[in-house]
C-alpha cells in the first residue's frame, strides 16, 4: 500500500461537512465535540498522524491519547468545525491559518455521551507544535504505517449490558523517546474508520457495530463497564 500522502485520494474519499450522505447525529443528552483528525504530509515518506497525550485534568479521559479537539462552545464558535481549528490551535499551538481542511467524517457517539465530529485536516510540515501545558502533556507524532500494519491493531469484544461491544486498541512505542502509548477507543475507532474509508483496507475482523446513540442514552453504570475494559487490554 502506497502511504505517501495523496491529497486528491483523501479529498475524493471524505464527506464534506454539509453532505447529506454524512452521518450527522444529534441528541440532547449528548455533548457536542469536535476534533482535528491532524495528519502532517512529506514528500519522501508516508505522512504521520498528529496525537495528544491528555494531563490528568478533567473527569472522562484523564491521561488518554486522543486528536487535538474538545466541546463546542456555542458563545465562540459558529460550527464544530470552528470547534475543532480552536482547541487544535489551545492544544497544539497551530493556527486555522496554518491548517487546511481536507473533508470530514461521520459523527459517532462515545460510551461516555459525547457526540464528535471528525474534522481531518493537513497541518504544514514546518509548523511548530506547542503544547497546552495544562491540559496536554505530550504531543505525538505516529506514522500512518504503524497504524495500517495488522500486526500492531487489536482488538476485542466485551459484554456491555448483555450485548457486545468493540473496542480497538493499539500499543505504540517511540524509538525516540522510548515511551510507550496506548491508543484506543473513540481515538483508535476514527483511525481505523479513516483507513478503511481511504483505502478500502478491512482492519476488524469481529465485525461489531458500536453501539447507537439511543442504545449508549439507555446504559447505566458506564464507568463499571469502562474499568473492566481498561483493565483488560493494557
Amino acid at each position: 500500500m502506497n502511504l505517501i500522502y495523496d491529497e486528491e485520494l483523501i479529498r475524493a474519499k471524505l464527506y464534506d461537512f454539509h453532505s447529506s450522505l454524512r452521518v450527522n447525529l444529534s441528541d440532547e443528552f449528548f455533548t457536542v465535540s469536535a476534533v482535528l483528525f491532524s495528519i502532517i504530509p512529506y514528500e519522501d515518506r508516508s505522512y504521520d498522524l498528529v496525537l495528544i497525550q491528555r494531563t490528568n485534568r478533567g473527569r472522562n479521559h484523564r491521561g488518554e491519547m486522543s486528536f487535538p479537539g474538545g466541546r463546542f462552545e456555542k458563545n465562540v464558535d459558529r460550527s464544530v468545525i470552528d470547534t475543532a481549528l480552536r482547541e487544535t490551535e489551545e492544544e497544539i499551538g497551530v493556527s486555522r491559518n496554518e491548517i487546511e481542511l481536507l473533508g470530514c467524517m461521520n459523527d459517532f457517539p462515545t460510551m461516555t455521551k459525547y457526540i464528535i465530529t471528525p474534522i481531518v485536516g493537513k497541518i504544514d510540515a514546518h509548523s511548530i507544535l506547542v503544547k497546552e501545558e495544562k491540559e496536554v502533556k505530550e504531543i505525538v507524532k505516529i506514522p500512518i504505517n504503524f497504524f495500517v500494519n495488522k500486526r500492531n491493531f487489536k482488538e476485542q469484544a466485551f459484554k456491555v449490558e448483555n450485548e457486545k461491544f468493540p473496542i480497538f486498541y493499539f500499543n505504540y512505542y517511540d524509538d525516540h523517546t522510548k515511551n510507550k502509548y496506548l491508543i484506543w477507543g473513540a481515538t483508535a475507532y476514527m483511525i481505523v474508520s479513516f483507513i478503511e474509508r481511504i483505502y478500502d483496507y478491512n482492519m476488524s475482523k469481529l465485525e461489531l457495530e458500536r453501539f447507537s446513540v439511543e442504545k449508549i442514552r439507555s446504559i447505566k453504570e458506564y464507568i463499571k463497564y469502562r474499568k473492566n475494559i481498561t483493565q483488560n487490554i493494557k
